[in-house]
């Protein structure tokens, strides 16, 4: 039996089976948790298109924000996760049937552009954090414009998303605050560099966060 390329995904796989695990996980779990430590605080969901024509797009402070943004979202959403955390067994089951994918960080193949066309293909949407790794509050640094590239290659939108508090780890009751802002569409443009830019202008108005350019 030939083992399964994670890096691939159809849009048959973003099914029902999927698509309720994510909603028990993210928008039940993590969201019971969110708001009970955090106080979760959500502005500019009207600003999230009726179409899956979009990629949402949020700076990066935690490993609370893929599933909080799959939680806060209205579609589905699919990250894509480095390669390595596939070769962990039970994290490649988790990321799995949430509906992540692998990606080589370092360059994005013609497999993922494949895997993005697929997600806008089904009901999904996909879900990318520029930044590539988590980072320091404060600023918005170290982006790179594979997002850019992608949304160009698959005609998708982007989705600027604002997310500050997820950095700080809390447990006692209503001793967080975690506030999402979401951002009017950047429509995707053959200018890779001017959707990057309209990007990290967009976060540092969403986040107070300062926007010191591009990576690349």
């Amino acid at each position: 039996m030939s083992k399964k390329d994670y890096a691939k995904r159809c849009a048959k796989e973003y099914n029902w089976g999927r698509s309720l695990f994510q909603f028990l996980v993210c928008k039940i779990g993590y969201m019971i948790r969110l708001k009970f430590v955090y106080r979760i605080k959500v502005e500019g969901l009207e600003n999230v298109p009726k179409m899956n024509d979009y990629i949402v797009c949020a700076n990066h402070l935690s490993t609370l924000d893929p599933p909080m943004l799959a939680g806060i979202m209205p579609r589905r959403v699919a990250f894509m996760a480095k390669k390595e955390l596939f070769e962990i067994r039970i994290l490649r089951w988790w990321l799995d049937w949430l509906g992540a994918f692998a990606v080589n960080r370092e360059k994005l193949g013609a497999s993922t552009i494949k895997t993005v066309h697929e997600i806008k293909n089904s009901k999904w949407v996909f879900g990318i954090f520029p930044q590539g790794t988590r980072q320091e509050t404060g600023e918005i640094s170290n982006i790179t414009r594979g997002f850019a590239g992608l949304a160009k290659v698959t005609k998708c939108n982007i989705l600027p998303v604002g997310i500050t508090g997820t950095q700080e780890v809390r447990r006692m009751p209503f001793s967080g605050r975690i506030t999402v802002k979401i951002g009017k569409v950047i429509p995707y443009s053959n200018d890779v560099a001017d959707v990057v830019a309209k990007w990290g202008a967009a976060i540092e108005e969403l986040t107070g966060f300062k926007y010191v350019g591009c990576n690349d």
